[in-house]
């Protein structure tokens, strides 16, 4: 799934999105199609500056994103999020579609930037599991594929602005399958508690590494910690306090698999001032040592091969 690798500050290749050569905002591949283009390779782990959906036909083999692993087994589909690391190992004879469109494609084609947001398919911290289609959806939706195809296909003027209908319809089909929490207290904190969350997230991405604490972000979206931990609680089904440090810890084991930087300096990258608070911060989040972790995911990314 990878395509036109863009230079970052750290040894991850972040992948952007061309087709035949030209740099492109949607694309929709098969397994054939991505062997016929990039041959048998081994995928090491990336990531992207787009969406991707992967959408396994069959037992294909295992997804790794952001270090959680997943059996890829026949019709889950799976949701990854621009920046998020990820990786496929793949079993021989595979059978998989992959739908990738960018950011610029949403909003050309007539989807907000809240339209994904307000899913519950994409992530950017830790939880991407993937959804289970049920048989009696797999039809309907294995239609809309193959209309997405024959518009990328087709050189129709409007086939993007149609490919974007059959994405919507999709996507929706799918959200109805992502896991939900039930909800029965005040709905005016499920109203705004989805566009509170969306500032949360940008201003985490922004500020994890200089904010460590709940008070931090509340102070600057302007309402109290108790709010924003209820407001995240009820969208996210974990509180702000638990955000921040999965953010935290994830940018911790992205640098400390992809870079040579020592655990001192890791711990200064992300934060933290002395470095055995982060060694206990670590540990008492994850349960496992830092140093364990980095030793036992090296020696798993190094012992495997993909397709």
């Amino acid at each position: 799934m990878k395509h036109q690798p863009k230079a970052e500050g750290n040894d991850i290749p972040a992948y952007e999105l061309f087709h035949k050569g030209r740099e492109e905002n949607f694309a929709i591949r098969t397994t054939k199609d991505v062997m016929q283009m990039y041959g048998d390779h081994y995928d090491i782990p990336h990531s992207h500056n787009y969406y991707t959906v992967l959408w396994s036909h069959n037992e294909s083999g295992r997804h790794i994103i952001d270090y959680k692993e997943y059996t890829m087994k026949t019709n889950d589909v799976f949701f990854v999020s621009p920046g998020q690391v990820h990786q496929v190992w793949h079993t021989a004879g595979a059978q998989e579609t992959v739908i990738l469109f960018t950011c610029n494609f949403l909003t050309a084609n007539g989807l907000s930037s809240g339209f994904i947001s307000n899913m519950k398919l994409f992530s950017d911290l830790y939880n991407t599991p993937p959804i289970s289609l049920p048989s009696r959806s797999v039809s309907e939706m294995t239609w809309w594929i193959e209309k997405m195809k024959e518009e990328f296909e087709s050189v129709d003027d409007f086939r993007f602005g149609k490919i974007g209908a059959y994405l919507k319809l999709f996507l929706i089909e799918c959200n109805k399958y992502a896991q939900s929490q039930s909800f029965t207290g005040n709905t005016q904190i499920l109203q705004v508690g989805g566009i509170l969350v969306q500032k949360f997230k940008q201003l985490l991405e922004l500020k994890f590494k200089e904010w460590h604490k709940v008070s931090d972000y509340a102070a600057e979206l302007n309402v109290s910690s108790d709010y924003l931990n209820t407001a995240i609680k009820t969208t996210e089904g974990r509180n702000a306090k638990e955000l921040i440090q999965q953010r935290i810890i994830l940018e911790a084991k992205r640098m400390g698999i992809h870079t040579d930087m020592s655990t001192k300096e890791i711990a200064y990258s992300v934060g933290f001032s002395d470095p055995s608070h982060f060694s206990r911060f670590f540990k008492n989040t994850e349960g496992d040592s830092f140093g364990s972790f980095r030793t036992t995911l090296n020696k798993e990314l190094t012992s495997n091969t993909g397709y």
